[in-house]
């Protein structure tokens, strides 16, 4: 095989078994890509619309013996319509500036996702995330990337983010890589406002879906998804939607 076609058809690997972060006594293996090469922007697009995760330059989704819990889903957005529960959120959050960054990681944001992880997730597998692995994960990225920063306002300077989302742009959809925001504004109820503000803004791009990852039947940590219905599932037969479950 020579170099070219190397770059033009992409190698998969395989992990090793390591323990499932969602369902105790578990294992996952992943087979992953490396987003580089010609085209990486389309090869990101077809592999997110075929059940993949973005981390860095490398597309990733499970594949794991006998297992098939972690499914893709994705928001439908022509057809999402926020309930009472939805628009109360909306509201609260009214006051928020939003800014649409640049994949360029700062002190501030690192210093949020500090507090995020060390509050909400202490044992999680990202708890000992560093300043570089930070930057890492915001400027190694060879597809259309941004951030968007949520500041509350202030009557001079500029208040630092209560929230921040990592988000991709896709050929149809945006696709939201990941989320983290103050867990001292628990009221604002940042990470749903996040997802309501990603629907808004796909549906102002007439994009027709937000994808929101992976859903696993039994995990308390992927159960807030069903809320966005209705949404699209990734099955062997491709998407199919699933009942709406508005809150």
């Amino acid at each position: 095989m020579t170099d070219q076609s190397r770059i033009r058809f992409p190698q998969f690997y395989i992990t090793s078994p390591q323990p499932c972060p969602y369902l105790p006594g578990r294992y996952e293996k992943k087979v992953f890509t490396h987003l580089l090469g010609e085209e990486p922007v389309s090869l990101n697009n077809m592999l997110s619309q075929a059940g993949f995760r973005r981390s860095q330059n490398i597309a990733y989704r499970p594949a794991c013996e006998n297992c098939q819990a972690c499914i893709s889903v994705r928001v439908i957005v022509s057809e999402f319509d926020p309930g009472r529960s939805f628009r109360r959120i909306l509201a609260r959050n009214a006051d928020l500036r939003t800014s649409l960054m640049p994949p360029v990681a700062t002190d501030e944001q690192y210093g949020l996702l500090r507090r995020y992880l060390d509050t909400r997730h202490a044992e999680g597998g990202m708890a000992d995330m560093s300043r570089l692995d930070y930057v890492a994960m915001v400027e190694d990225t060879t597809v259309a990337t941004r951030l968007v920063e949520y500041r509350a306002p202030v009557e001079s300077g500029v208040a630092a983010p209560l929230a921040a989302a990592l988000t991709d742009t896709l050929d149809d959809g945006l696709s939201m890589v990941y989320s983290f925001y103050n867990p001292q504004e628990a009221s604002r109820s940042l990470g749903t406002f996040m997802v309501l503000d990603h629907i808004e803004r796909a549906r102002a791009l007439g994009l027709p879906y937000v994808y929101l990852g992976y859903w696993v039947d039994g995990s308390r940590k992927m159960s807030y998804k069903t809320r966005f219905g209705p949404l699209e599932a990734l099955f062997p037969e491709g998407w199919r939607r699933l009942p709406a479950q508005m809150p």
